[in-house]
């Protein structure tokens, strides 16, 4: 990060200057984001006037297959988010029953937050108004304490059968859901729902905005990318700007945030004080850690040291929950994307991969991680 920084700062400084840490630089490049970004020809995108010292609200995305409730113990105990979303609940053809509520989402049993306290929303995904608002009852009776609506969903599975981001081509269709639950919660539950850009294109977006707004929502969770665009970089955050500017509802940026420098400069494009990491908090578990330690202008420290009593950690807490199949099977999915921000990760997953039992992956992670 900081060497991709300084080659942006040193194209568009002469002369010498001094910085003392990483944190000092990335608060180097905040104060300087605005002139490059509003002086250079080459980046045509206005900042806005945000201040560094707004309350930055941090949340971690709902990632079907990864972020169950395992994953969200473990990022909740290392800690630095406001609060975390639940994998989708599917509704199809019935209401959801409150007792799948308190299974699939265990922290509703518990006030609706993780056993280190950080409060957890439950999100459904489905398309019949009327099965939408039942569920949500159903989930407010198992101890839900807010209510996410996710219209974002790319898979193929999924839209085929009319749910997720596929209802971005039908504005009427989500205020219809969104009006429904709405009617069906109590006032003081907190509605959100979360989308992306559009479907093939961008054209509804702003007809997608409105629906969901008039419909009484809370908050608006958005991925700076359409269905179309999948994960292909990059999310445009100056789409999430112009519904800031637009909305009266809170809008989360979402995509593409993966440190500081990055939350930074979406912040300054977008206006925006919440965001929304997926991805970024799978590479690295400490990342929201990170992101309020630079923030509060505190060194970042060096987790490689820490990395494998995670790993233990969360290899322990997997096998209370799943079998021996399905345990490696997680820990092989996540060594998939820790390779991204641990070196002894990147250099063995191979080795790691071909580990036939949890007990061996174990072993391995100790011995490569050993410094």
């Amino acid at each position: 990060m900081c060497s991709d920084a300084h080659q942006i700062a040193l194209s568009y400084f002469s002369g010498y200057f001094f910085i003392t840490n990483q944190n000092s630089f990335i608060f180097f490049l905040h104060n300087s984001l605005t002139y490059f970004v509003n002086n250079s020809s080459k980046a045509p995108l206005p900042l806005k006037n945000t201040n560094t010292n707004n309350q930055i609200i941090l949340a971690v995305a709902p990632m079907e297959g990864v972020m169950d409730h395992t994953m969200r113990e473990l990022l909740s105990q290392i800690g630095g988010m406001n609060y975390l979303v639940s994998e989708f609940i599917r509704v199809t053809q019935y209401p959801i029953p409150t007792s799948t509520f308190k299974r699939l989402v265990p922290e509703n049993k518990n006030q609706s937050q993780t056993i280190y306290q950080h409060p957890v929303h439950t999100q459904l995904l489905g398309s019949n108004p009327d099965l939408m608002a039942e569920s949500a009852h159903a989930a407010v009776k198992a101890g839900a304490t807010h209510i996410d609506i996710n219209f974002g969903c790319p898979a193929k599975r999924v839209n085929g059968h009319g749910g997720g981001s596929v209802l971005l081509q039908t504005p009427e269709s989500l205020h219809k859901i969104m009006h429904a639950i709405r009617k069906e919660l109590p006032a003081q539950i907190p509605l959100s729902a979360k989308i992306r850009l559009g479907y093939e294109d961008e054209t509804l977006l702003f007809d997608n905005v409105s629906a969901i707004e008039s419909a009484g929502t809370d908050k608006l969770t958005v991925h700076g990318r359409t269905k179309k665009d999948g994960y292909k970089p990059p999310a445009r955050w100056e789409k999430i700007g112009e519904i800031q500017d637009k909305t009266k509802m809170t809008v989360v940026a979402n995509g593409d945030i993966t440190d500081t420098s990055s939350l930074l400069k979406c912040q300054a494009i977008t206006g925006c004080n919440h965001f929304m990491i997926g991805r970024g908090s799978l590479n690295n578990p400490f990342i929201y850690q990170d992101l309020r330690a630079a923030l509060r202008n505190e060194a970042i420290e060096d987790h490689q040291n820490q990395f494998a009593k995670i790993f233990a950690y969360y290899t322990v807490r997997l096998q209370q929950d799943y079998d021996e199949v399905a345990t490696l099977g997680r820990l092989k999915q996540w060594c998939g994307h820790l390779r991204f921000e641990f070196d002894a990760i990147r250099e063995n997953l191979q080795v790691l991969r071909r580990c036939k039992t949890v007990s061996e992956l174990t072993q391995t992670i100790e011995r490569v991680t050993k410094t």
